[in-house]
């Protein structure tokens, strides 16, 4: 046990930091593999080979299936870009662990890896098509921290192109990017960078951030449909617009913090405070004026709230606002600030004491497989459903041949019966799968139906179900409607899951 110990607290070397960090990102990643489930729209990429990336300011993302497909479409190849993605995120926090450590162990490894770790990425990487290219942004932006050169042109140019690289593949990962520039601050203060490269940090920075928007507006950005880019309204109370995104979002994130997960991650934050404190005797011990160990005091103070609002980020500021897991990309920046800064008061205790931050990892190793657990069961159930309607249509000749048959939009949190007791148990479990529908109109070419489509905005498929018509057939689920050469899919609400004791 001792040698264990030893050897968990000794200095690696660069191979081995990249294969503890391989085989740490693999393992994250297994179930959602396992699972092979088509998420959302997955479905409707699949059945067409389609991109529609460059629409939405992803260019890259599109150029990405372009390349790795060696077509001109994006046909399923799931989960090889996957694997792919996170061979380069091994590599990607190895080299971020090396620019924060010159001299890794096991602990410090564990400071960086809750980028990968980051539970609200699971959604993000639920996707077939879209986890690939959002891990590969976060990459980028972690290469455009880390990437040193002696030519001036070259430290400007390259992590710009890398950082526009990022907003091509998911414009989101600037939150990463900005979150990890104020650890950037933090890490300077805390080994008492001089005075005059502290200020250049800051200036390099932030001429590199703007450099990336002009080469991403030069690049990606002509191709973006505009309703996407669509700001707040100025003039009807932007402020409490901001403020009532932020309650939206902080209203999921609390949903992480449901029974062990909740004393977990309040020790992580005493630890991270007392790290703080550490930190903060650091500044005081500078040999500067007052003024400049003021200012640094204050910036490194500002750098806590603005890593707590990169959460969601420049999100916050779209009238199209989303709060869903797959934008809580920042998250993944809090997390490493709350690890860094406990890992700064733990080893200023014992050496072998950040050891102790593998706890808060594995709680969020186990979420990840209780997710597959779900996205598993998920899957059972749309299966079951779409064969369900396979059937019903197929054996009745009005159905098949029907014009068009049109199925209900209904959102329900009822659906999967089959999760009820992970989704009390994990709340959060249900955020990250967002999925309230009972089956999308995409999925049945699967199976031979070509015939149905979604209904519109004029919900006629809805209406239909209000108007009283007999249907030609029902099951607890979905009642099916058949008006001239026209049929209507109507679901049903479900019932309410009720706790279920043996």
């Amino acid at each position: 046990m001792g040698r264990l110990i030893d050897y968990l607290s000794k200095e690696l070397g660069r191979r081995q930091v990249w294969l503890f960090f391989l085989i740490a990102t693999l393992v994250y990643i297994v179930p959602l593999i396992l699972a092979d489930y088509p998420y959302i729209d997955d479905n409707w990429r699949s059945l067409s080979a389609g991109t529609a990336w460059a629409e939405q300011g992803r260019l890259f993302t599109e150029l990405f299936y372009n390349l790795f497909t060696f077509s001109n479409a994006a046909p399923n190849i799931f989960p090889l870009p996957l694997l792919i993605a996170t061979l380069a995120m091994a590599s990607a926090l190895t080299s971020l662990t090396f620019h924060y450590y010159p001299q890794p162990t096991i602990s410090r490894c564990l400071v960086l890896l809750p980028l990968w770790y980051n539970p609200f990425f699971l959604q993000n990487l639920s996707y077939q098509y879209d986890g690939a290219p959002m891990a590969f942004s976060v990459v980028a932006v972690i290469y455009a921290i880390t990437f040193r050169h002696p030519s001036r042109i070259l430290q400007w140019l390259v992590p710009s192109f890398l950082i526009a690289l990022a907003l091509g593949l998911y414009q989101v990962s600037l939150n990463v990017f900005l979150g990890l520039c104020c650890l950037e601050l933090l890490r300077g203060a805390n080994e008492r960078l001089a005075w005059p490269q502290w200020r250049d940090l800051i200036g390099w920075k932030i001429a590199q951030t703007v450099l990336a928007w002009l080469i991403y507006a030069a690049s990606a950005y002509p191709f973006m449909k505009h309703n996407r880019t669509l700001l707040l309204n100025w003039t009807a109370a932007p402020l409490l617009q901001i403020q009532v995104n932020i309650a939206r979002v902080l209203e999921k994130v609390v949903l992480l913090f449901h029974g062990g997960f909740a004393w977990v991650f309040a020790a992580l934050l005493l630890c991270a405070i007392a790290g703080a404190v550490r930190l903060g005797m650091n500044v005081l011990e500078r040999q500067d004026t007052g003024l400049k160990k003021c200012l640094i005091g204050l910036l490194c103070l500002l750098t806590l709230p603005v890593v707590t609002l990169l959460v969601s980020g420049v999100a916050l500021f779209f009238r199209d606002f989303n709060e869903g897991a797959r934008t809580l990309m920042g998250f993944a920046v809090l997390l490493v600030l709350m690890f860094y800064l406990s890992h700064l008061a733990l080893a200023r205790i014992h050496e072998r004491l950040p050891l102790l931050l593998v706890i808060p990892l594995l709680a969020m190793l186990s979420l990840s497989y209780a997710y597959g657990r779900v996205l598993t069961l998920q899957k059972t159930f749309a299966s079951s459903a779409l064969l369900s309607l396979e059937y019903d249509i197929a054996s009745h000749r009005e159905l098949r041949e029907a014009k068009r048959i049109y199925m209900s939009v209904t959102y329900s949190d009822h659906w999967l019966v089959g999760a009820a007791g992970s989704f009390k148990q994990m709340p959060v479990l249900h955020f990250l799968l967002n999925i309230d529908f009972f089956m999308l109109a995409e999925n049945l070419p699967k199976v031979g139906i070509t015939n149905v489509v979604a209904e519109k905005e004029r919900r006629n498929a809805t209406r239909v179900g209000y108007l009283g018509y007999p249907p030609l057939l029902e099951n607890p689920y979905y009642r099916i409607f058949l008006l001239g050469d026209y049929g209507f899919i109507v679901m049903k609400e479900p019932a309410p899951i009720k706790a279920l004791r043996w």
